[in-house]
């Protein structure tokens, strides 16, 4: 065999230029770099900037703390999911029905469930930013919005488009929320002593964090676009864990601003009282201009959040054997009932929305475990790889504290049934 490797002693010859990605290697770093916003734009949603909001209200500078426990617990989540799933090459539903028949389907059902459920406060969300934009009525604008999605998978390069959109979108989300960030002058010194000794600690709070954002499909929506891109097996070991961790990060990068951005306003003073503090905070930081930064905002996250939804739902209701096309109608017509529902009911149904929240906390630790499962005992599924035990390690004690979630919301389901 010839090798390609240049001897030291001989240089290469170059015209000076770097060596361009070949077109499937360019295509998979496009796939990755799209994963892992899709990971972080599905998990910041309309209700991701409300919690953030009230939660900054409620506790101030503490709530640093919390953001830190949590941004460490999503990355010992998520660094097993993507391993797991990109190594093995097989869907999480798949994982489920080798290791327990019909598992996988009983977790898809639960994905679906609560996918459409979120899907239309999803829709809501967008509807509220185009109001905000434009002064349209909600509903007209939820509908565009859909319009806009829908076209993204009807486009006869549905994953590319996917992927640049939800990049696009994300890094226009850090960028203006920086810069209210920047604005508002939030006390830095301050958020960094309460990040490490918080001056107060909710671990309920810290819980519904890790709940919103890796709950329910969020947990599996890079992953599975990963390993639609091809990216799978032993020997992409280094790509897949670095993507997982860079996922998690840019959502920690998101919830940080946004977390400064609010403490700015309230440390500065400015009592949040309206039905909608997050708008009522950008706008006492920059004025008009704010507001509308903040209808942009909200448009971004509602509609990538529609997109990583659809997609991810319809991930676990389809094999990779399924034709492209047929995915991509099975994702419009996901996205067209969702806004059928919002633009016949005129809002997220709140008790559906309570409950789909409560289903996603029970989901995490099932299909978590099945995760840890396949990682400790079925080498089989990985192609004889050697799963580090470290890793295993910080798994199964994110998995104990996913247990004390599910918990939480088997609670939150009683209430809603009492």
């Amino acid at each position: 065999m010839v090798s390609n490797v240049v001897p030291a002693r001989v240089p290469a010859k170059t015209d000076g230029t770097k060596k361009k990605l070949s077109g499937p290697r360019k295509a998979q770093r496009s796939a990755l770099l799209g994963a892992m916003f899709l990971m972080a734009t599905s998990a910041v949603g309309p209700g991701f900037i409300v919690q953030t909001t009230t939660f900054t209200v409620q506790l101030g500078s503490a709530f640093a703390f919390a953001i830190l426990v949590s941004i460490l617990v999503d990355i010992a989540v998520q660094l097993n999911v993507w391993r797991v799933i990109g190594v093995s090459g097989k869907r999480a539903q798949e994982l489920a029905n080798t290791v327990l028949p019909g598992s996988g389907w009983f977790l898809a059902a639960l994905i679906c469930l609560g996918g459409l459920v979120f899907n239309i406060g999803n829709i809501a969300g967008t509807g509220l930013g185009t109001n905000v934009l434009f002064g349209v009525d909600p509903k007209i604008g939820g509908a565009l919005s859909a319009v806009v999605a829908i076209a993204i998978f009807l486009s006869k390069r549905a994953g590319l488009a996917l992927d640049k959109i939800v990049v696009v979108l994300g890094a226009v989300m850090i960028a203006l929320i920086a810069y209210v960030a920047f604005v508002s002058q939030p006390p830095l010194g301050l958020a960094l002593k309460n990040a490490v000794i918080p001056g107060q600690i909710d671990f309920l709070i810290i819980t519904t964090l890790i709940g919103g954002t890796i709950g329910g499909y969020i947990t599996y929506a890079g992953a599975h676009r990963m390993i639609d891109a091809g990216v799978t097996g032993p020997d992409s070991v280094r790509e897949i864990t670095r993507s997982s961790v860079l996922g998690i990060i840019i959502t920690g990068v998101i919830r940080v601003l946004l977390f400064l951005a609010i403490l700015g306003v309230v440390a500065g003073g400015v009592a949040l009282t309206s039905d909608n503090m997050p708008a009522e905070a950008f706008q006492a930081a920059a004025g008009e201009i704010g507001l509308k930064l903040f209808g942009i905002v909200l448009w971004a996250a509602s509609i990538t959040s529609v997109i990583g939804a659809a997609y991810t739902s319809i991930s676990f209701v389809t094999t990779a054997q399924t034709k492209p096309r047929t995915r991509s109608i099975a994702t419009v017509v996901f996205i067209a009932v969702s806004t059928t529902v919002f633009t016949m009911l005129g809002q997220a149904p709140a008790t559906l929305l309570i409950m789909a929240g409560a289903v996603n906390g029970l989901i995490l630790p099932v299909g978590f475990a099945v995760i840890l499962w396949v990682a400790w005992r079925r080498r089989d599924l990985l192609g004889g790889y050697v799963y580090p035990k470290w890793l295993l390690g910080i798994g199964v004690l994110a998995w104990l504290l996913t247990l004390f979630l599910g918990y939480q919301s088997l609670g939150g389901l009683a209430k809603l049934w009492a």
